[in-house]
């Protein structure tokens, strides 16, 4: 073993220099020969930058006004479905539903009750949309009872993110023995 005039052994500073050297080098992919292709793995990450939401009008809408034993509606304002989950299997449903109790007035008696049965929904077709989505009643004949839960809007393929707004329309069929007065009631949208 041969040693410099300061004491390290020269076979020990050799390796010290040869181990800095392979640190120092960068990471090669391999070495291929000419006409070959010679790959290298690339990887990168997509990320899902939100949930699956939706956003109603704010409330109270006005849908007008009658008498008994007729019929009055108007559009409830934009709702919309946001899917930013980036999914595989971007599907949804988008439900509604009347609040249980109907709609009331004064001390919600029941002539002061319209019940959950004489409200209608339809969907109507969209306003906005990415991917292909399915309204759930396309027009006024297509309109349903708000007493169970109803399809509103869907989306039934696709992959990704997406999106779906409509501007559905609320029928109140006025009761016979309604009486007279200013009602509320809610109307509930969820998605899933």
């Amino acid at each position: 073993m041969s040693k410099s005039r300061w004491g390290i052994s020269l076979t020990g500073a050799a390796a010290l220099v040869a181990a800095m050297v392979v640190v120092a080098l960068p990471a090669q992919a391999g070495t291929c020969p000419a006409s070959t292709t010679c790959p290298t793995t690339v990887t990168f990450t997509v990320t899902a930058p939100g949930g699956l939401t939706i956003t109603v009008p704010d409330g109270p809408v006005n849908l007008g006004s009658g008498a008994p034993g007729t019929r009055i509606g108007g559009q409830l304002g934009p709702v919309t479905v946001s899917d930013q989950r980036a999914a595989l299997n971007a599907t949804w449903t988008a439900t509604v539903i009347a609040a249980t109790g109907g709609f009331t007035t004064g001390t919600t008696t029941a002539p002061e009750t319209i019940p959950t049965i004489d409200a209608l929904y339809w969907s109507g077709p969209a306003t906005a949309a990415t991917g292909t989505v399915v309204p759930g009643q396309t027009n006024a004949a297509a309109a349903q009872t708000l007493n169970v839960s109803r399809t509103a809007f869907s989306k039934t393929t696709g992959s990704g993110n997406n999106s779906a707004t409509w501007n559905p329309t609320i029928l109140i069929n006025i009761p016979d023995q309604a009486v007279a007065g200013v009602y509320t009631g809610t109307v509930n949208h969820s998605v899933a």
